[in-house]
């Protein structure tokens, strides 16, 4: 099929441009004739990976004095929305290596930075991001997984996470955990702790053992687990920064590019099933002539092309306000939310398209239809993005004229 002009991005450079025809010739030839039988099967994409390290996609935005493209989150975010156009859960096995290795950029020490960036950048070492746990879905002030400081100054990790993608195949994770800080906010004694251990399963390092993968309706081959720590030894270097205390509030940084990751990711998914329905409309008959010709098909057309648009345009637009070195918090939400329930409506539209056909496991609609409601939950419900930009717009719209 021909590419159409939807979802195309304005002002790149010859280098942002060369990078993402180089992905997508990789999506067109190595993931999407395998991602359905790879994610029936559950299995981890090991050859895809490979060929993502090849490229240089693990070191993308770290910069080139430690081995990496030095790329910006834009580039990114249009590498991600390739890359989930041909399979989302390729796309989730490099988010949390990103979000750590953007930690690491923004708030680790000089040190922290020529450990572990160098290997970060070539996939050698491979991040995990660990904030969620059983029982606090998305209030992260009631973190329970405590960090405590022992009299030789090195700290003692107790507690269970839950959701870590690429728990298992990740050989360093940044973890969120209570600290005893004398604080004013239960927000300023939080730490993130830099925990490295093996890949696989079962114990991993000393006091701390992944049980396994979770099983989940889709988002397949990518492994998503629980980590638990039982008195788990760190060094005092092994705090992000080395500062304890800045915990939330880095966890919170890493989560706004993460939010513009999941909405790059929603805008592929839409991308991909709007492709799927067109193509299929103008083949599939009814009544003497392609559905795609009668009005409530062609309507449906229209109204999946314009969502597609959109939640393109609001996704650039947040990595484009994170590049300039500005918060994108709301930026990031409002990209999220619309380009989540857009990937769903999308989604669902081309699902009605194919009829009968949607149901069946052998085409691709089914797996899509599986992976877009993760998105509506990832990084933040939609619930909590509206939170977020509903205090927001009251802040800046306060009726007594002050703007905090």
């Amino acid at each position: 099929m021909t590419m159409g002009r939807l979802g195309t991005t304005e002002g790149l450079t010859e280098e942002q441009t060369e990078i993402l025809k180089v992905v997508r010739t990789f999506v067109e030839e190595r993931i999407l004739p395998f991602v359905q039988e790879l994610e029936h099967a559950d299995e981890y994409p090991a050859q895809i990976i490979d060929g993502l390290k090849e490229l240089g996609i693990f070191g993308l935005t770290i910069p080139e004095e430690y081995g990496g493209l030095g790329e910006s989150l834009l580039t990114y975010a249009l590498v991600v929305e390739e890359i989930a156009r041909g399979w989302m859960s390729v796309s989730g096995v490099i988010n949390t290596h990103f979000i750590v290795a953007y930690m690491l950029m923004r708030h680790g020490t000089d040190e922290q930075k020529r450990t572990y960036l160098p290997t970060m950048a070539t996939g050698e070492v491979r991040g995990a991001f660990s904030m969620s746990e059983p029982g606090l879905g998305s209030d992260v002030s009631a973190v329970s997984t405590t960090g405590t400081r022992l009299a030789d100054g090195s700290y003692e990790l107790t507690g269970q996470k839950m959701w870590v993608t690429n728990g298992g195949t990740s050989n360093l994770v940044a973890v969120l955990a209570k600290t005893d800080e004398v604080a004013d906010s239960v927000y300023r004694n939080m730490t993130t702790f830099l925990v490295e251990k093996k890949p696989g399963f079962g114990e991993v390092a000393e006091g701390v053992t992944v049980p396994g993968k979770i099983d989940k309706m889709g988002y397949k081959g990518v492994d998503t687990t629980e980590l638990i720590f039982h008195e788990h030894r760190l060094r005092a270097d092994q705090i992000l920064g080395e500062a304890p205390g800045q915990g939330f509030y880095q966890m919170m940084d890493g989560l706004e590019v993460g939010r513009v990751n999941v909405a790059a990711r929603a805008c592929g998914i839409a991308m991909r099933a709007f492709e799927l329905g067109v193509e299929y409309s103008q083949l599939r008959k009814t009544f003497g002539k392609p559905i795609a010709e009668h009005q409530a098909i062609l309507f449906r057309l229209a109204e999946m092309a314009t969502k597609v648009e959109t939640a393109h345009a609001m996704m650039v637009r947040a990595a484009r306000v994170k590049d300039r070195g500005a918060r994108n918090d709301v930026e990031a939400g409002m990209a999220k939310l619309i380009a989540s329930e857009y990937c769903n409506e999308v989604v669902e539209a081309s699902f009605r398209i194919h009829g009968g056909y949607a149901y069946s496991k052998e085409y691709e609609i089914e797996r899509l239809y599986r992976e877009a409601a993760f998105m509506l939950i990832g990084e933040g419900t939609s619930d909590i993005q509206k939170m977020i930009i509903g205090r927001s717009v009251l802040r800046e719209y306060a009726i007594n004229g002050t703007r905090s």
